[in-house]
């Protein structure tokens, strides 16, 4: 079984920066594909950024320039560094792990990023 556990939300004013950690628990990490949704009050969830087992990654084009997704497959880690944060960023961040061949779709609980203007 896997879990995920998010960490690093809070607030802060536009203009500065965060950093959000996803810890994984499980055997299954290194071979799958990451990413990092947000959803805000009354929205559906959107998807943020991903990363592959290869560390190739996309990222929504609202995100593009300001956030970075990367992972370390020895620590069963992925990270989301956001820079020039906007109001608009404002959501609960979640941390995916999707493994369709055994029908695994993992979540954390998510974090809440706060950004001020």
């Amino acid at each position: 079984q896997v879990q995920l556990v998010e960490s690093g939300g809070g607030l802060v004013q536009a203009g500065g920066s965060l950093r959000l950690s996803c810890a994984a628990s499980g055997s299954i990490f290194r071979l799958n594909a990451m990413g990092w949704y947000r959803q805000a009050p009354g929205k559906q969830r959107e998807l943020v950024a991903t990363i592959t087992s290869g560390r190739s990654t996309n990222y929504a084009d609202s995100v593009k320039g300001r956030f970075t997704i990367s992972r370390d497959n020895a620590k069963n880690t992925v990270a989301l560094q956001m820079n020039s944060l906007k109001p608009e960023d404002t959501a609960v961040y979640y941390c995916n792990l999707k493994a369709p061949l055994v029908g695994g779709d993992y979540w954390g609980q998510g974090t809440q990023v706060t950004v001020s203007s």
